[in-house]
């Protein structure tokens, strides 16, 4: 018996390698024109019109026109999900590039998942706001703590605007090249919109890479220590005490 969604169109869709390639660049949450999809994907103007139709027929992008020029980006979050769960299946069964980009190794140290922090550091990040007991595991997946809540106002992050937003406050998002945990969900694209706001971290422009600044390596290096905090410079907030009850997130 068939039944629920038919998956092999959309399926088919992100199969196709210029396709796949747009898609992925994409996540890294910033609008694009077709010319920029065209050189990214390595296709013609006229073969990127009829791969982003596609895309944007079956609802896997959206596009904004601003005067002469049309901007696409992945539909929605759930898009930005799907493709995170594919990376993740994919190296893990091995279906990895057989030439390596000279950009991996920063791609894999820090990156955009979408609109939060990914790799390596947004990993250590999420272990370390869980080990200070800033984040406690729920049946949702994360929940932040009043200590977690105080934690992140010191960041100048008011947790309770945050989660009034039409999204899961904090989730576990699986990372595909650490095989662990960062954190997604709308307090994850928060954290890293201070980061960026404060000067401490910012976006390459032409990739998912994200870099950080002297004092943004500071503050993640205190953030992320064995005991995080304690002894944290002028140039990153210590941590504030720990205690107080979980909030579902």
């Amino acid at each position: 018996m068939k039944d629920g969604p038919h998956i092999a169109r959309i399926a088919a869709l992100i199969g196709d390698s210029a396709r796949a390639e747009v898609l992925t660049a994409l996540m890294a949450d910033r609008a694009l024109t077709a010319t920029e999809l065209a050189d990214i994907a390595g296709v013609t103007k006229q073969t990127i019109s009829a791969h982003l139709a596609k895309l944007l027929d079956a609802g896997l992008l959206s596009v904004e026109s601003q005067g002469r020029h049309r901007y696409f980006r992945l539909a929605d979050r759930d898009v930005a999900h799907l493709l995170e769960s594919l990376m993740n299946v994919a190296f893990r069964a091995g279906a990895v590039r057989l030439r390596s980009s000279p950009r991996e190794p920063a791609l894999r140290r820090a990156r955009m998942c979408y609109d939060h922090l990914a790799g390596e550091v947004g990993v250590q990040l999420h272990e370390a706001l869980l080990r200070q007991g800033y984040l406690v595991a729920s049946d949702e997946g994360l929940a932040l703590t009043e200590a977690g809540a105080e934690w992140f106002a010191h960041q100048g992050i008011d947790t309770a605007g945050v989660a009034r937003q039409r999204r899961m406050l904090c989730r576990p998002c699986l990372d595909w090249s650490e095989r662990r945990h960062h954190l997604g969900g709308a307090l994850g694209a928060a954290l890293l919109q201070r980061l960026v706001e404060r000067g401490w971290a910012r976006r390459d422009k032409d990739s998912r890479v994200v870099h950080f600044s002297a004092k943004g390596e500071l503050a993640l290096r205190a953030w992320t220590a064995p005991a995080a905090g304690e002894a944290a410079s002028n140039d990153a907030p210590a941590q504030p005490a720990r205690g107080g009850r979980g909030r579902r997130g």
